[in-house]
């Protein structure tokens, strides 16, 4: 057995918590605000009628299924909604949409078989690579959200192919969520080009997978070879089957918000709540063509900054403000309060205000309150009809390095499996009593010592703690490094009073957890140990060496009953036996290794929950979780 170097003194970890407390911290979720973004529009997937004409092989459908075993095949079921392309020969056409584009935002769900092909062509000339990459540890251009390579001139060799940042790609048959932002190539009065295509960003599963990536020319198998300012969307059909739903996007027109006759007024103020400024006293006052925190005169002090001015739109409609600070804010246009965050707040808790602006010159006034010391910075960003957002602060109102290390403090896992406590986000809650550990495959996981539960798992590498470690940060949080599947994070156990009771996000008072610790093996994986009353539960969480699969291994020894939760999300479905999708992060649960345990489907608020009962005795099951 190799010698051990761990970030705990000893082998076996004894940790007791408190399950009375309050082990978790709200911080606003982005999700849970009622406007985050001005709506897309969206493609109506009841019938071909936004797509020009093609093929057979196009078809809408109302679900479908690919077996994990069957290269490229899916199986869909009547019904509308998705999109499904089923290639064969005769019939392979490409689907154009009837829209052309020249900026935009995309937002897609995308199926893809196993070992299938595709792609998305934006203008019908650049294309994003749709691929079952599932398993592949270096991807390159040609893999799941790729840029695809152009072929030279005057050879058959491709150059300019760009490969994603890390391999975001799930498992064939589970949906996979890209948003998109291009910016067409740019032309001036005389049909000259004078700016490249830009893939502005690409996200898979909240990845961030490219950002600012030119390209001067259309990739290889586009459906044009000249350029132009505007072209369909175009998705790939002689190659393999894929499947589409939740297609949606946004048309920018290249115009921004502009700032006019802008005017600074500087006080000097220590309260979090805004004071009246009639008892205030002006420090300066002057005029300004940008808005930034690092105007104030003491980048130390307790200080006001005021800016009244107008705001210059080129259409009229409905805009949406982003409002964040390190300190308190204020948005007024034409004197109605838009966006309030007037007291202490932090970059984590952002303010929308919607208001309708009619073309030409409009009133604003922003207050931005520096009342902590060591603490500067807000952001103030807007879009519009046709506007993409884009900041109406100055770049370097968000800099905010003397509160970050020159370079990332970063756990890296070497030899030996590592264990780390801290504070961690999960679905916008701050948790407080959470375990990362790192596995010397690149396999990684979090676990919830509070409510017993695994939180995460993510592959690549392991965790950044500067935020914890430098000057002991902010909100003192461990961060993820690599692709990251989330599950539901309440306890994993629970003992029910009855099948239908309802599953708590927290321990309940009338129930006592206690934590027994976590022990190395000889693989070294921890094995977590918890009692709830009287019931022992052993937890393993064991990668494999060769795909996204994580195999739980769970017993339980107790004298009563005992529920346990093995997921939820927005819908589960069954696609074969013991074998579930979970349609909120999508993965699989694989139950199927289980004779005498069924795990039952229910309604539990306004999410399904796959659960499975164990009875009294001495039980170990095991189950795969695969993305």
């Amino acid at each position: 057995m190799k010698k051990r170097s761990f970030y705990v003194p000893f082998l076996l970890v004894v940790l007791i918590i408190s399950c009375k407390q309050n082990n978790t911290e709200n911080i606003t979720p982005i999700k849970d605000l009622i406007v985050t973004s001005l709506p897309f529009e969206e493609i109506a997937l009841d019938n071909l009628n936004s797509f020009k004409k093609t093929s057979k092989n196009w078809q809408i459908a109302g679900q479908v299924i690919a077996n994990r075993q069957e290269e490229n095949k899916l199986e869909p079921s009547n019904g509308t909604g998705v999109l499904v392309n089923l290639p064969r020969e005769g019939e392979k056409d490409h689907l154009f949409t009837t829209f052309e584009h020249g900026d935009i935002a995309l937002e897609v769900d995308v199926m893809m078989p196993l070992k299938s092909n595709s792609g998305i062509y934006f203008q019908g000339r650049y294309e994003v690579q749709l691929f079952d990459s599932w398993g592949i540890e270096n991807p390159s251009f040609s893999d799941i959200g790729g840029i695809y390579e152009r072929w030279g001139d005057s050879s058959n060799e491709g150059f300019e192919g760009y490969a994603p940042r890390i391999n975001a790609g799930k498992a064939p048959g589970l949906w996979q969520r890209f948003k998109i932002v291009f910016h067409g190539p740019k032309f001036n009065t005389a049909g000259e080009k004078v700016k490249n295509a830009l893939f502005k960003e690409i996200w898979l599963n909240g990845e961030l997978i490219h950002k600012n990536v030119e390209l001067s020319g259309p990739t290889r198998a586009a459906a044009f070879t000249d350029e132009q300012s505007k072209g369909p969307l175009m998705i790939q059909g002689d190659h393999g089957a894929v499947a589409i739903k939740n297609l949606k996007y946004k048309l920018y027109d290249n115009s921004k918000v502009a700032l006019k006759d802008v005017v600074m007024s500087e006080y000097e103020n220590s309260e979090k709540v805004l004071p009246s400024f009639d008892g205030l006293e002006v420090i300066r006052e002057i005029a300004t063509d940008t808005i930034s925190s690092k105007m104030v005169l003491d980048e130390y002090g307790q200080n006001i900054l005021k800016y009244s001015g107008k705001l210059v739109t080129s259409v009229a409609g409905e805009y949406l403000f982003d409002l964040k600070v390190n300190g308190g804010a204020l948005l007024l246009i034409n004197n109605d309060t838009i966006a309030n965050l007037d007291g202490d707040y932090s970059m984590f808790n952002p303010a929308y205000g919607k208001v309708f602006l009619k073309e030409g010159e409009t009133p604003f006034t922003l207050v931005y309150n520096k009342h902590t010391q060591w603490m500067r910075g807000f952001s103030l960003e807007v879009e519009g009809p046709g506007v993409e957002k884009h900041p109406l602060q100055s770049k370097e109102s968000l800099n905010l390095n003397q509160e970050k290390p020159e370079e990332n403090i970063v756990l890296t896992v070497t030899d030996n499996t590592i264990t780390q406590r801290g504070f961690m986000m999960h679905e916008g809650i701050k948790r407080t009593h959470t375990i990362a550990v790192g596995l010397t495959d690149g396999m990684h996981f979090s676990y919830d010592m509070a409510t017993a539960s695994l939180l995460q798992v993510w592959q690549g590498d392991f965790l950044d703690v500067s935020d914890m470690w430098h000057s002991r940060g902010v909100h003192q949080l461990a961060q993820p490094l690599g692709f990251t599947v989330s599950f539901h994070g309440d306890p994993d156990f629970m003992i029910l009073e009855n099948e239908s009771a309802t599953w708590p996000n927290n321990v309940p008072k009338n129930m006592e957890l206690r934590q027994m610790g976590y022990e190395f093996k000889e693989n070294e994986i921890p094995v977590f140990t918890h009692k709830i009353n009287e019931t022992t539960i052993t937890n393993t969480m064991v990668p494999s060496n060769e795909s996204r699969l994580l195999k739980r291994i769970i017993s339980v020894e107790g004298n009563k009953e005992i529920w346990h939760k093995i997921a939820d999300g927005s819908s589960i479905e069954k696609v074969s036996k013991g074998v579930f999708i979970i349609n909120s992060e999508s993965y699989f649960v694989d139950f199927s290794e289980n004779e005498n345990l069924v795990p039952v489907i229910r309604k539990g608020g306004n999410k399904e929950e796959l659960l499975v009962k164990i009875p009294a005795g001495d039980h170990s099951f095991s189950y795969n979780l695969i993305w």
